[in-house]
């Protein structure tokens, strides 16, 4: 067929697993194998101390409750030197039927060139009993979710000892049991803030490999990422319908790029299970409110859960446990999780974000791929695949043209360029739009390399700007 002559010419099968591994993916091992499972089980039996961390718990109690413990997140953020924030809003609903301070405790370690451009990882610190409104009974909440605040704190640990070009924050976040409001206080932060939140990694329930029917995987982690983007949908809608998308939200590319990752530094130990869901069946997680805000975002969580240790009393009934303590927890498993999420913050804040590109094609036996050049990108990578492809199959590289920073790429003529609205791009010839998805992603001097952005409806990594509406024909 032509189309495989032709991309046999410039273009390669992006098959990463048995590539030889790069320096930059040297660099990523070797600062994701520093993660420490002590640590971590060390962070998570103080977190357990707490007694409980019921987001309706005392805020004043020095020892024990929801206060107690932010203020203990927070002093461990100023040992390691980092910026602290403490967003928080009075927040009720359903789960909080008196409005209460919902606080927020972040880690802000600064970027050295792009400091707007920000990576976070979270987690959610309160924890639960099997009554949600039971604010007053032991909740140690060890996995749920003093596993995904652990990894936070020791992505912390690890990661601040390095520099990086862009920003990383550490979130440790309040009140997710009661109705994600942590997450809410978040994203309406990052937005005050002016953030460009290029990715969130979002832990809950990390740390154990065995289900409540035995079955076990400690080789395994799950990924939650959206399909169809949500901030803006409605609008999406038409669109996406004549031109796709439907897989190409940016947080499925986040899931993408993070399933390559972990091939291309095996020495992590963990195999990515992409689940084409937002979230576990008919749950959700913190990470659903920086989607609703229009920011990338995933979810972390274990192989194979274990439903009698979370959300659950402490109790033994005709022989079984039941209760989220920390005898439960595989720590082994724990760090390797951390470790893949340490390498996806230190590649992520090392790439430039991914430009927002364009494509045109339409009835045409070639395809224009189109973006706006990027401060602080060497290179750029056209990436595409068969529709009904999972992963990028095919690459084409292309040098940033000579020129000043920022405005470096290669010029489309002037009628495309108007047409597509954007500067740079170039024509892939014999590559027929019709079947395949096409993506650019950024490449720093360095040589790491962004998460691709889909050229599709909804696919750009900013938030949803709906088009102006067309004045009426006169």
């Amino acid at each position: 067929m032509r189309w495989m002559l032709l991309a046999a010419l410039f273009a390669t099968v992006a098959g990463t697993a048995t590539a030889a591994p790069t320096p930059q993916d040297r660099r990523l091992a070797d600062i994701a194998a520093s993660v420490s499972a002590a640590r971590l089980k060390a962070d998570v039996a103080r977190l357990v101390g707490f007694g409980t961390r019921h987001t309706l718990s005392s805020q004043t109690d020095p020892k024990r409750g929801i206060g107690a413990s932010l203020r203990w997140s927070e002093a461990e953020f100023r040992k390691l030197g980092l910026e602290v924030a403490t967003p928080s809003e009075m927040m009720g609903g359903a789960r909080v039927p008196v409005p209460v301070k919902i606080t927020d405790v972040l880690g802000i370690q600064r970027g050295t060139t792009r400091p707007n451009d920000v990576v976070i990882i979270s987690g959610h610190i309160d924890s639960r009993v099997t009554d949600v409104m039971n604010a007053t009974a032991d909740a140690p909440g060890a996995n749920d979710d003093g596993s995904g605040t652990a990894a936070v704190l020791e992505a912390a640990h690890v990661l601040s000892k390095h520099k990086f070009a862009g920003t990383i924050v550490y979130a440790v976040l309040m009140g997710e049991e009661q109705g994600l409001f942590g997450g809410k206080v978040l994203a309406n932060y990052a937005k005050a803030q002016g953030w460009n939140v290029v990715a969130n990694l979002n832990n809950d329930i990390i740390g154990n490999s065995c289900g409540s029917d035995g079955v076990c995987n400690d080789k395994v982690v799950r990924l939650f990422s959206e399909g169809p983007r949500w901030q803006g949908h409605e609008d999406l809608a038409a669109r996406q319908r004549s031109l796709g998308g439907e897989n190409d939200a940016p947080s499925r590319n986040i899931s993408r790029f993070l399933d390559r990752l972990a091939e291309r530094v095996p020495s992590i130990g963990l195999d990515v299970m992409q689940v084409w869901r937002n979230d576990r069946f008919g749950r959700g997680g913190d990470h659903t409110e920086l989607l609703n805000a229009g920011y990338p975002a995933i979810r972390f969580s274990v192989a194979v859960e274990n439903y009698n240790w979370q959300h659950q009393d402490l109790r033994t009934e005709k022989g079984v446990e039941y209760g989220d303590t920390i005898d439960k927890m595989d720590f082994p498993y724990l760090a390797k999780v951390t470790r893949l999420n340490v390498a996806a913050l230190a590649a992520l804040a090392s790439a430039p974000p991914p430009p927002e590109p364009s494509v045109d094609g339409a009835v045409s036996t070639d395809t224009t791929v189109a973006w706006d050049p990027l401060v602080g990108a060497a290179n750029y990578v056209i990436r595409w695949r068969r529709t009904d492809s999972n992963r990028w199959q095919m690459q084409r590289v292309i040098p940033a043209a000579a020129g000043v920073e920022g405005d470096a790429c290669p010029r489309l003529d002037r009628d495309k360029a108007s047409v597509l609205r954007r500067s740079c791009g170039i024509v892939l010839k014999g590559i027929r739009v019709d079947d395949w998805v096409f993506g650019v992603s950024s490449v720093s001097k360095d040589g790491f390399e962004s998460p691709v952005a889909s050229a599709v409806p909804g696919g750009a990594f900013k938030p949803y700007v709906a088009p102006p509406a067309k004045s009426p024909s006169p």
